[in-house]
């Protein structure tokens, strides 16, 4: 018996899940994803060479968006996933705290420094080494710091009285006292000369955002804290992972049934973002046109799909009954658009080549694991 070949209707028809007003529909397929029964589906690198796409919509230093068509959401989801957990970044992990007279406790003020985002020489980041935690079960030790597993940073900060702004009037705390909000932009790094010259460049390591507030004081009160950064990843704790989101969504659709004329156009536009519905008129022809719908309507607004992409899949124009029957929702299924904002240690279009190579070399460990259980 020879293979099943579906109709191009049908093939069509698998790719949309359907949004209705209350379900989702269509979200499973089969106990194999992308296999039907009857059907050849063996893999094919060169068939998946020749529909695979990838689509750039931005590419800013710190922000990017791509479509991925034609993949499976395994794959997509896999990427996701080591975007968030599996690639390493410097944080800071450690604050050895030797005064600290404010007003925030030490693991507040250690938990929120750990949250700065950090940048510097990434060539030179690159190249230190991992930072290894006490295994507590099996009694297996961490690492310990020197210059090519820790970047060494102070804060040192005191909070005086500006007896000028003083006796000026000044009411505002920040120009009536020096030191009043303590800055990410007050975090030194302190390296020995072998770590200045494994580190150094033209971007030493620093806050990303100098603007963060990490605390206030007043008069009197003091911080002195040593700070150690060590490179890690998600995995370990969040505040290492180098991305602050990477999601996707499934590629939206709106299939008009059935035209959608005059005020019923405006109201139906007014139910999408902007840009998403377009208004045009009816031409001549078409109104000229049998059973077409637009017949004795030349002239009048008619509604048309400007461009689905935008579109956040609301179902507004569902809850209108002038709508349902013209209209279908949906989102297909193998169209992944990813949105990959970086923390600012590296380009956001890095990390996602980044997560490329960390999932081929995932695939590699696999693949030598089976072959090492199955061949001998």
């Amino acid at each position: 018996m020879g293979s099943i070949h579906p109709s191009q209707e049908e093939l069509t028809n698998r790719k949309i899940v359907g949004v209705n007003p209350e379900t989702v529909t269509n979200i499973a397929s089969t106990d194999f994803p992308g296999h039907w029964p009857g059907e050849d589906h063996v893999w094919d690198l060169e068939k998946f060479r020749q529909t695979f796409k990838v689509r750039i919509h931005q590419n800013a230093a710190y922000e990017s968006s791509f479509s991925l068509l034609n993949l499976d959401a395994a794959l997509a989801n896999a990427l996701r996933r080591i975007l968030l957990a599996d690639l390493p970044s410097l944080a800071i992990d450690k604050v050895r705290s030797y005064k600290n007279t404010s007003i925030l406790a030490d693991e507040v003020l250690a938990h929120r420094l750990g949250l700065i985002p950090l940048r510097g020489n990434m060539a030179a980041i690159d190249r230190m080494e991992f930072w290894k935690r006490p295994d507590e079960e099996t009694d297996e030790e961490g690492s310990t710091e020197d210059d090519i597993n820790t970047v060494k940073l102070k804060l040192a900060v005191k909070c005086t009285r500006n007896e000028e702004a003083i006796a000026r009037g000044e009411t505002d705390p920040r120009t009536k006292y020096n030191n009043a909000h303590v800055y990410a932009s007050q975090i030194e790094w302190v390296p020995s000369e072998s770590q200045r010259q494994l580190l150094g460049g033209d971007v030493a390591p620093e806050p990303v955002n100098p603007d963060i507030l990490i605390t206030k004081m007043r008069p009197g009160q003091e911080l002195y804290l040593e700070l150690a950064a060590h490179v890690m990843t998600g995995r370990d704790h969040a505040k290492f992972s180098p991305v602050a989101t990477a999601t996707y969504r499934l590629m939206p659709t709106i299939d008009i049934r059935q035209p959608i004329l005059g005020a019923d156009a405006q109201k139906f536009q007014k139910c999408f973002p902007e840009g998403v519905i377009g208004l045009g008129k009816v031409t001549a022809q078409e109104a000229r046109q049998k059973d077409s719908g637009y017949e004795g309507h030349e002239g009048e607004d008619k509604a048309y799909v400007e461009d689905s992409f935008g579109d956040t899949v609301t179902r507004e124009c569902l809850r209108h009954d002038e709508f349902k029957d013209k209209v279908k929702l949906g989102r297909i299924r193998d169209h992944f658009i990813f949105n990959v904002e970086s923390t600012g240690q590296s380009l956001s279009s890095d990390l996602f080549l980044d997560s490329i190579l960390v999932l081929k070399m995932k695939a590699q460990v696999l693949k030598e694991e089976f072959t090492t259980r199955y061949t001998t």
